[in-house]
């Protein structure tokens, strides 16, 4: 539920951590993609990175832009429109002077990306099944789609997939969402061992 990790660190005496909280935010999976993207690409700053799916509901691309943020990143946002990212986080990046623009389709806007993030666009997200029909081919990332992107560019996934990203890029050179995942293992190991009293 949203809001409820900041409600239990209020009113309890220990250290909360929030691993994701509804549709709101994802603070944990934020902390491993730092890491994964500082491990493909050797640094944070100055970055453009696309965001596609459901940019609306998905929780670990708002902590994920607010994070980039900070490093002077600039982002693609593809998405159905209804599916945007949300207006909160838009003025954020405003305030910043975070430069980004909003696309409705993957194909043809990678080319210029270091690292392209996709989420899963979430079928129960739409009233009529058959907005969800017409969308859901827009957004499937295949092989023949990168053959003109950067030599440095990665594509990651916080997992699980359906079909947004199809298995022919798995073997490809710009996959890292298995390692990404890896990732996460260390990252959270470290959050606890912190927790814990450790340096």
């Amino acid at each position: 539920t949203e809001g409820a990790a900041r409600y239990a660190s209020e009113v309890v005496d220990v250290p909360v951590v929030n691993a994701g909280d509804g549709a709101n935010q994802h603070p944990t999976q934020a902390l491993l993609d730092l890491y994964s993207i500082i491990k493909t690409q050797g640094s944070l700053e100055n970055l453009k990175i696309g965001l596609a799916g459901d940019l609306r509901f998905g929780r670990t691309v708002h902590s994920l832009a607010q994070a980039m943020a900070v490093f002077g990143a600039e982002f693609k946002f593809i998405s159905p429109s209804f599916l945007e990212m949300p207006q909160y986080i838009k003025d954020d990046l405003d305030e910043m002077g975070i430069k980004y623009e909003e696309c409705d389709d993957v194909e043809g806007n990678i080319d210029d990306l270091d690292i392209l993030y996709v989420t899963r666009i979430q079928r129960e997200r739409f009233a009529d099944p058959e907005d969800y029909e017409k969308v859901k081919g827009s957004y499937i990332l295949r092989k023949n789609m990168l053959t003109n992107v950067k030599e440095n560019f990665k594509v990651m996934h916080p997992l699980p997939r359906v079909d947004e990203i199809h298995t022919d890029v798995d073997d490809t050179e710009f996959a890292y969402y298995f390692p990404q995942a890896k990732n996460g293992v260390y990252t959270r190991e470290a959050i606890i061992h912190l927790l814990l009293g450790g340096k």
